[in-house]
Formats: C-alpha cells, structure tokens, sequence
C-alpha cells in the first residue's frame, strides 16, 4: 500500500516464535479493536502473492499494482468481517482476485481471448505424449528465452488454467485453499491444474531440446518464479 504506516515493532504479548496462524489472529484481534498501524505487518508477507495473482488475471504490471493497492485497502476496511475460520491468506487472496476480476470486466479484457480459452470445462485436452509433469530443468532455465517463454505459454493458457497454476505450483496453496479462494470444487482444481501442466508442457517442451521430455530419470529443476 502507499504511504502506509509500517509497525517495525513485534506484537506485543505475541512471541514470534509462535506458529504464524496464532500470530496472525492474534494480530488481527489487534486490528480490528482500533490499532490499525499494525496492519502493515498483517499484510507485509502476502503482497507478492497477491500482485502475482493480480497480474495472472489481468496481464499488465500497472493494472496488477493498481489492483493489488485496490484489494490491499478493501481487505483493510472489511478486515471486520473477516472469520477465523478460514486462512486469512486465503481470505486475502479471494479478496485480490474478486477485485482484479471486477477490473478486468469493466476494461472488457476478455473480448480477445487466447485460443486455448475456447476449450469449455467439459471438454479434453489430449498432450503430445504421455510424460509426467516434472519441473524444468535448472539448465534449462539459466537461457533467458527459456524463462521468457515459460512467461509467454503461461500468458497464452485461458484464465481458469492459469489462475489454478499459480496458485498451486507458484504459490503452493493447497488444493482446498485454492478450490476456496477460486470458488470452486476441489475435483475442478485438480483437472485444471492437470490441463495447465500438460499445455504448458506441451508449449515449452520443443524449446528445451528434450531436456523436459526426455527419457531417463527426472533432473533436479527449480521454479523460475521462486
């Protein structure tokens, strides 16, 4: 958020040793009874997973700051009716999403839409073979036109596809915190998520000279956006 007010100190009464779900509600309680300085240090360790997820569904960096700002202060005013029950992480993660969503439909963003988007819910997505998912190989990262095209087929895949991938294989929600940010069952986080990896793999795979598809044991990668 701009020109917020940071809280550089610890919670008072709440150790930072404690498991991080009991810090935050304890900090929450704090919140909503009036100290609203602290709610920098709520926020804090979420705002790159709530850009990341802005941008995913409006693919622009400036309408993704702006719409992370926007959700930022919507969680901060209706931070009152947020209820333990659920995460707050994934509270504010549904809260980002809902507000990117409601900016891409007043820029009618989706008039254009990729090809893959054409493919409905119902329907099957056959790969170009029968590989596993596996991460891409760390050499193979370490070209930048490889992770440049890893950004472009990401782009390329319909929304839902990509609103699942990352946040399951970028940002490691679980499948029920990500079925719950995106309203969705869990059965369709699977199968959307399943569809992402072989199109992406599919996508990429020519590029990475076999690295990817190739036989033999799975090399040892790392993510390109960690």
């Amino acid at each position: 958020m701009r020109n917020r007010e940071r809280s550089e100190a610890p919670v008072v009464g709440v150790p930072r040793s404690d498991p991080g779900h009991e810090y935050e509600a304890a900090l929450i309680v704090r919140i909503q009874n009036g100290e609203r300085e602290l709610f920098y240090e709520l926020i804090q360790p979420y705002e790159r997973r709530v850009f990341v997820i802005t941008f995913t569904i409006l693919r622009n960096e400036a309408d993704a700051e702006d719409a992370t700002q926007d959700a930022l202060l919507k969680a901060f005013k209706y931070l009152g009716q947020f209820r333990s029950e659920s995460r707050f992480s994934t509270w504010l993660i549904q809260v980002a999403i809902n507000e990117a969503r409601l900016r891409q439909r007043k820029s009618h963003f989706e008039i254009m839409r990729p090809l893959v988007d054409q493919e409905n819910e119902d329907g099957s997505y056959t790969p170009r073979d029968f590989t596993d998912w596996r991460e891409i190989p760390s050499e193979a990262l370490e070209r930048k036109e490889i992770r440049e095209k890893l950004i472009a087929a990401l782009g390329s895949l319909a929304q839902k596809y990509r609103e699942v991938f990352v946040l399951r294989d970028v940002e490691h929600l679980s499948i029920e915190e990500t079925a719950q940010a995106l309203g969705i069952s869990a059965g369709a986080v699977k199968t959307r998520l399943l569809r992402a990896r072989l199109m992406l793999r599919d996508l990429l795979s020519p590029g990475l000279d076999g690295l990817w598809t190739g036989a033999g044991p799975t090399p040892k990668g790392i993510k390109p956006w960690s």
